[in-house]
């Protein structure tokens, strides 16, 4: 491997003679931009530099055996160009209080005796740069010029900045042979013909404009905060000694980080790469290779997180027993392939893997995963193996086909394959725990799951065709073209959604599901959702809305942006747009909550922004509870308009989070304005929480405005109520409302009141200690952000 770099140095030394490096010392200098002065002997050489920033040309710039520079610069920075038509040897030492930089379109090689120190940043370029552009400070191009191109920068010796960073910039070839520490900024190698230095506090600061097909080389040890080997077009040799390393250690702004970059070229690693935080906590190592190639028996990397990213991937013997060892070393590992530069974007997994502990191996391959005969993947511990085809979800028929084995025989994690809905998934041998059990509030049913990849309208639509399957969002998705009425929700009718669905963390947006009132329909994305359904981890925003019957009877149904009605399991979805249900001469009856129209399962940190208009039981999260609600909350606004007009008084039943409860809420509370219909004798009161309870409510508050509002002449007003209209089951004690907010000092309108102390004030709804009972520790249920004039969720916090 050291034969190029070997030869490079050959032609760059001329084989110089030690008698003659041991009297050599820059020479020729003069300031061409800033002020100051250059004093020495024989033996040693100072530069006073008056101003911030300095440009001195050189006619050759060269320190020899046990000789020294010394920059006394301040905290600034000088840059050194050589314009004679020597290389430049730095085989003594070079200090300086700030920055220093040294370019030579000829070379520079610092030598095994060399040790450079500087209180600021280290460049060494065969690159010039533009003087104006130095002197003012901001980021700086650098650029080859004639004679740079087939010229190195090579270091031997010892490379440190105490205080800012090290960037060793070549055309050619960029090595590092040495030491280089960095500890509280970045070491960066870089190879282009015209590259970019910027200044960041806490991220990468080199950055290769054009190519030169040049190679980045480490067999030394790099020690920094953040550590960037970057070769563009050409070749990354990441290959540190058995006694050596490429370690980011993290700053006080920077995140341990380790990128290895050749974009179109080949990046080579074996080794040792470590990526720790100060606080000992595991960094990320970005592998980004056009070409990637593992030298013996690779590397092995400890980090938190290892991304890796090349057209496409075979795991041979090499990168398993490399990935092997960096998974037991508690190193996850993301492997996506992108296609492209030659590549079909296949993983193909040739060789076994196996590893103990809870680190994840994920495969995101931009087309087809294979696992090839006699191949095992094996976990023993709490990792997880994530297999996905059609990584980018553009439905190009990627498909998963394991003709091996995947043993979670002896694993607490989970197994998940995802693949597209016009290709296949062949699960070959699994065996899954038997002691197995979901980790609480995971939504999972099985331990090994595959999901077909919903990417599009289209793939949304088709759901339809197996309401038994497993579906996960591959993406976002833009259901504007819904807007015609076209769309039907699932699971209608007998047969109601009964698979799985997770949204990933993905959102529908722009869906219009419409439903006639005619028949009781149930509207949403998902009309019902069956027993034994699960919903997860999903964001939809749209509108739902029950048209009036044809003949002008009245309006009935269910809806919810998620579903008209839900018997599953709804976790960590969240709604927004509009819920309504048309007026007519017959009256309006529909129940409607901004997530679910009527729940009998279970509803579990969720939440709904969604404004909601119906004429029977209306909610700010669901219409009618029958099952169970906890951690949720509601935002939007709340409206219970009329029905009955033409023969009797009775109107819309509104909640801010619930409108009939006759089941039980927790952990829950709402936010949204709450305001009541009427008919030509009154306007009834609604509920900030619930407008009726006949189930239990604990650990729960409101703070929505409650409002009537009055459609005719004349009307009466009864209410507000604070927690809900009429109670008829169990209200805790914990369940609280703000009095100033609500605009009301009663809890409750009719039933079993609850005690008038519930009702706090703004100041007092902004104290943790009112709320008697709540756990706002650390892994507590609730939080009091800074500002707050009321308690959050704390999953909404964790949550971003």
């Amino acid at each position: 491997m050291l034969s190029f770099v070997l030869s490079a140095v050959a032609a760059l030394c001329g084989a110089p003679s030690p008698a003659n490096a041991g009297s050599t010392l820059p020479g020729g200098g003069h300031f061409v931009a800033g002020t100051g002065s250059i004093a020495g002997n024989g033996t040693s050489l100072s530069i006073n530099q008056n101003s911030s920033r300095a440009v001195i040309d050189w006619d050759s710039f060269s320190i020899g055996f046990g000789n020294r520079v010394n920059f006394n610069n301040g905290t600034g920075a000088t840059l050194n160009r050589v314009t004679g038509n020597d290389l430049s040897m730095i085989l003594g030492s070079l200090s300086a209080t700030g920055s220093v930089y040294v370019i030579n379109p000829h070379g520079i090689v610092v030598g095994p005796s060399g040790i450079v120190s500087t209180g600021g940043r280290f460049v060494a370029s065969t690159l010039d740069a533009d003087d104006t552009a130095f002197m003012n400070g901001g980021p700086l191009t650098l650029s080859a010029v004639p004679g740079s191109s087939d010229k190195s920068v090579i270091n031997f010796g010892k490379i440190g900045s105490t205080g800012g960073d090290v960037f060793l910039v070549s055309a050619k070839t960029a090595t590092n042979l040495g030491t280089i520490s960095a500890p509280n900024g970045t070491a960066e190698l870089a190879a282009g013909s015209e590259v970019l230095l910027q200044d960041s506090s806490s991220g990468r600061q080199v950055f290769v404009q054009m190519g030169s097909k040049g190679t980045v080389f480490n067999e030394g040890a790099i020690q920094a905060a953040q550590v960037s080997l970057q070769g563009a077009d050409g070749n990354v040799y990441a290959l540190s000694g058995n006694h050596q390393a490429i370690r980011a250690t993290g700053s006080a702004t920077r995140d341990g980080h380790v990128w290895l970059v050749a974009d179109t070229g080949t990046v080579k690693l074996a080794g040792r790469i470590e990526a720790k935080n100060p606080d000992g906590s595991g960094g990320t190592v970005d592998t980004l290779a056009g070409n990637l190639l593992f030298c013996g028996c690779g590397p092995t990397v400890s980090a938190r997180l290892w991304n890796i990213t090349t057209p496409s991937f075979t795991i041979g013997n090499a990168a398993a027993l490399s990935f092997s060892r960096s998974l037991n070393a508690g190193t996850s590992i993301y492997l996506q392939t992108m296609g492209g530069a030659g590549g079909n974007g296949n993983i193909d997994v040739a060789s076994s893997m196996a590893w103990n502990g809870a680190a994840s191996l994920t495969l995101g391959a931009y087309h087809g995963i294979d696992v090839d005969k006699g191949v095992t993947l094996k976990n023993q511990g709490s990792g997880n193996l994530t297999l996905r085809a059609d990584a980018t979800a553009i439905d190009n028929g990627g498909s998963v086909a394991n003709d091996g084995t995947v043993d979670w025989s002896k694993s607490a994690g989970i197994v998940s394959a995802y693949y597209d809905m016009n290709g296949s998934y062949s699960p070959g041998t699994l065996l899954s725990n038997t002691s197995w059990a979901a980790p609480a509030d995971s939504g999972l049913v099985t331990q090994i799951t595959g999901y077909k990849l919903v990417d599009s309208l289209a793939d949304l639509e088709n759901v339809a065709a197996d309401l038994a399957g497993n579906y996960a969002l591959g993406r976002d998705i833009d259901a504007s073209a819904t807007s015609n009425g076209s769309y039907v929700p699932l699971g209608g009718g007998n047969t109601p959604f009964a698979g799985q669905f997770d949204g990933r963390g993905h959102t529908i947006s722009s869906l219009t599901m419409q439903g006639s009132g005619t028949g009781a329909p149930a509207v949403g994305m998902f009309a019902t959702l069956g027993k034994s359904a699960v919903v997860r981890d999903l964001n939809v925003n749209g509108s739902a809305t029950i048209q009036a019957a044809p003949d002008l009877t009245s309006t009935g149904g269910t809806e919810g942006i998620l579903a008209g009605e839900n018997d599953g399991t709804v976790l960590r979805v969240n709604t927004s747009g509009t819920v309504s249900a048309a007026e007519t001469a017959g009256g309006n009856s529909t129940t409607a909550g901004g997530l679910v129209g009527v729940n009998r399962g279970t509803i579990v940190r969720s939440s709904s922004s969604a404004a909601t208009i119906a004429g029977a039981n209306v909610g700010g999260l669901v219409g009618e509870n029958d099952g169970v609600v906890t951690q949720s909350y509601a935002s939007g606004t709340v409206y219970g308009g009329v029905y009955g007009v033409l023969g009797g008084i009775s109107i819309g039943s509104p909640g801010g989070l619930v409108g009939n409860n006759n089941g039980t809420i927790s952990q829950s509370y709402a936010t949204g304005a709450v305001m009541t219909g009427c008919n030509e004798f009154v306007c009834l009161g609604g509920g900030a929480l619930v407008y009726t309870n006949n189930g239990t409510i604990s650990q729960s508050f409101a703070t929505g405005a409650v409002l009537g509002f009055n459609a005719s002449q004349g009307a009466g007003y009864l209410g507000p109520y604070g927690i809900a209209e009429y109670n008829g089951g169990s209200i805790a004690k914990d369940v609280y409302w703000n009095t100033e907010t609500t605009g009301t000092a009663m809890g409750v309108g009719g039933g079993t009141p609850i005690p008038a102390s519930n009702g706090l004030t703004t100041a007092q709804m902004s104290t943790p200690a009112s709320f008697v009972g709540y756990d706002f520790g650390p892994n507590g249920v609730w939080a009091m952000p800074a500002g707050a004039n009321h308690p959050v969720l704390a999953w909404q916090i964790n949550a971003h």
